[in-house]
């Protein structure tokens, strides 16, 4: 009888799992990525901080596997260990109260010795999960777990099974670094007598991100475009030279989106369903959406929409700057989001002086959200940067054209008509800056015009491209292979 081959087994670390607790993108990663990584070949566990975010229903069905001590610098603290199983995934829960229930996932006076406690406390939880469980490669994502590597290589690097365990480090956004007092390294870390210390000092500070690039075994970034662009100044937030002499472990893979759950046949939060293949329910969802934005209900005026942060980052500014011309188009333009204070007010005053053109609606909600995707013609997100975005593969899958910044994943995933013609998915420009941003809205409103049957080839070609996770799940499981030969 023919031996069964053992199964590669991932510990996927991470601060922040979708249903669980959802900030930002992370969580959409986090909670979707191991559910389709995980096959015959690899048993893919997720460990999170039992944070008191986490919706009651779910710590209700928490099972208690034991408590243990996690040495932290000078001191021993508590941690209780949980688990709960869904969606075919193990899920594993740090129990601390000192550290974990708070009022907020992140921005507490004391975040740096809070994720210090839980990246020790996940190397400690190897110890107990049981059953003879060892991964063989622990995958971290963002600063919150950059610290794993190097408590991994400095302090457990001897212990029994740890000497084979291989890290993945992912960056999902370079610009949160987790940057603190030097003081820490020692009081807190415990690192002050390891190699570790002076190699994580960045600008007179502790730097946990550089000490992952630094002691991680591979190091990835959500899209093949920002990994390259993290290597220069413009990109690199003071790290470049860190990234170029470390280039070869670094690579992109773009992140994908769940497809049962982002389909224009089947979302119930859609006023209508449709396809490729029969559109007519997109007329009605665009229909919809301009009367509950108090538009004039009309299909051939063209409805361009943001769904975003109003920050610098996302181009608030560009657009910003924008609204009176956009107000002399033949256009109708809506925002849905909240940010910075000087945009709410900017797009909210507009709203207020012309709402006829345009709409605001300064607050973030997933079901009118997505009403924006479905029925709206054309999605603009002209970032400064964009480590990779789902926003825009959100728009393509619903049929409304992305009009996108060439940068990061929104390179990597629009095709602009400029460059590509009838085989676009979108319109892309390359500068940030104000006129680039019209230029573009203005070729996408000639082409609406002039020639609707392209726009609406574009609009299929959108659609047809599938970013689900799949194609990027194999990616990484042919990195976790890369790592043993």
């Amino acid at each position: 009888m023919a031996k069964t081959k053992k199964k590669t087994n991932i510990l996927f670390a991470a601060f922040e799992a979708t249903p669980f607790v959802k900030t930002g993108g992370l969580g959409d990663v986090a909670g979707s990525l191991p559910q389709h990584v995980k096959n015959d070949e690899f048993d893919v566990r997720v460990i999170l901080p039992k944070l008191s975010a986490i919706p009651e229903e779910y710590h209700a069905k928490m099972k208690y596997v034991r408590n243990f001590e996690v040495p932290l610098g000078w001191r021993n603290s508590y941690c209780g260990l949980f688990t709960l199983r869904k969606g075919g995934v193990t899920y594993y829960f740090l129990d601390n109260e000192f550290y974990f229930k708070r009022g907020k996932v992140y921005g507490e006076f004391d975040d740096a010795e809070r994720v210090a406690f839980f990246s020790k406390a996940v190397l400690e939880t190897i110890r107990y999960i049981g059953g003879n469980w060892m991964p063989d490669i622990i995958h971290c994502n963002d600063w919150h777990t950059a610290l794993i590597p190097v408590f991994l290589h400095e302090h457990y690097r001897n212990a029994l099974g740890f000497d084979r365990i291989k890290t993945v480090f992912t960056i999902h956004n370079l610009k949160f670094q987790g940057q603190y007092d030097k003081f820490i390294t020692g009081d807190i870390l415990g690192l002050q007598n390891s190699p570790a210390g002076p190699q994580m000092i960045h600008d007179d500070a502790t730097n946990f991100l550089q000490g992952a690039v630094i002691y991680a075994d591979a190091v990835t970034t959500v899209s093949p475009t920002y990994a390259k662009e993290i290597c220069t100044a413009q990109y690199g937030e003071g790290l470049e030279g860190l990234f170029q002499s470390r280039s070869y472990k670094l690579s992109g893979i773009i992140n994908g989106i769940d497809n049962k759950d982002i389909n224009p046949e089947t979302d119930k939060r859609m006023p209508a369903n449709f396809s490729i293949d029969d559109m007519s329910g997109k007329a009605i969802c665009k229909a919809a959406l301009q009367e509950e934005l108090g538009f004039e209900v009309n299909p051939d005026i063209p409805l361009f929409v943001m769904v975003t942060r109003l920050t610098d980052q996302k181009g608030a500014n560009l657009v910003k700057n924008l609204l009176g011309t956009f107000a002399d188009r033949d256009m109708q333009f809506a925002v849905l989001g909240t940010g910075d204070k000087e945009y709410e007010k900017a797009f909210q005053g507009m709203a207020n002086y012309k709402p006829e053109k345009f709409a605001a609606r300064i607050m973030f909600s997933e079901p009118l959200s997505r009403r924006f995707y479905s029925g709206a013609d054309a999605f603009l997100m002209p970032s400064l940067f964009e480590p990779c975005g789902l926003a825009q593969m959100m728009a393509m899958r619903y049929g409304t054209l992305p009009i996108v910044r060439e940068t990061g994943g929104l390179k990597d995933t629009v095709d602009g008509y400029w460059d590509y013609g009838e085989n676009a998915t979108g319109f892309s420009f390359k500068d940030f800056d104000t006129n680039a941003v019209r230029s573009v809205v203005d070729s996408a409103l000639t082409l609406w015009y002039e020639d609707r049957e392209m726009w609406k080839k574009i609009q299929k070609n959108a659609m047809s491209i599938d970013y689900g996770w799949e194609s990027s799940a194999e990616k990484y499981r042919e990195l976790y292979r890369s790592l043993f030969n």
